[in-house]
């Protein structure tokens, strides 16, 4: 008997909710991330602010949406000013996250799922004494990332420096990328491997070969 006045509870609390989310976004959570953007396009949208961590150059386009919470992490060590790059209409799920040391470059159209993680340096030097020694990034082991356009990173995906990712290619979920992946193509596994080709249509978009 009570189950109509709960669900009319329930309804007011999700108005609430969704209606300060959307003030705080509005009035804060994007305001204060464009202020450490270098440019952003037309049609942006995010949701909470992401956890940036160090200094360098973001380039956003047109139309791009950040889902939930993301992680942008710059060092330079190697280069004064590092860069990411955001193609128009990119879609970034919740728990993306990017370390910088000199440029991450994403194309456009893309989709990157939830807990997608991309890197241009491996964090540590692979010699236990430097380690020991408290050297973080090395200029010798930074290479960039380049993702092309309509990209498609499933679920917990890792593309490890410098790993260019073709044109439409998709790579599965939980895939560790360390070498370049051909446009068209399925990748899959760690490491990720071709798994299936694709076939561009006239029209630019994809379907699977035979």
């Amino acid at each position: 008997m009570t189950r109509p006045f709960w669900r009319g509870l329930y309804a007011v609390h999700v108005a609430i909710r969704d209606g300060w989310i959307a003030t705080r976004r509005f009035f804060w959570n994007e305001p204060l991330f464009r202020s450490q953007c270098e440019a952003i396009g037309a049609q942006f949208q995010m949701e909470e602010i992401p956890y940036l961590t160090g200094r360098g150059r973001i380039v956003i386009g047109s139309g791009v949406r950040l889902s939930g919470k993301s992680g942008i992490g710059f060092t330079s060590r190697v280069t004064a000013q590092p860069e990411l790059k955001i193609g128009d209409k990119t879609f970034v799920g919740h728990d993306c996250s990017f370390s910088i040391a000199k440029a991450i470059s994403i194309g456009r159209n893309c989709l990157l799922a939830g807990g997608v993680s991309i890197r241009d340096y491996d964090g540590h030097p692979l010699d236990a004494e430097a380690r020991r020694a408290g050297e973080f990034v090395v200029p010798e082991a930074v290479r960039p990332v380049a993702i092309g356009d309509d990209v498609w990173l499933g679920s917990g995906v890792r593309v490890l420096k410098g790993v260019t990712i073709g044109d439409r290619a998709v790579v599965a979920a939980g895939s560790i990328v360390v070498k370049d992946v051909p446009a068209d193509s399925v990748v899959a596994g760690s490491p990720a491997r071709v798994v299936k080709q694709l076939t561009p249509s006239p029209e630019g978009a994809t379907r699977a070969g035979e």
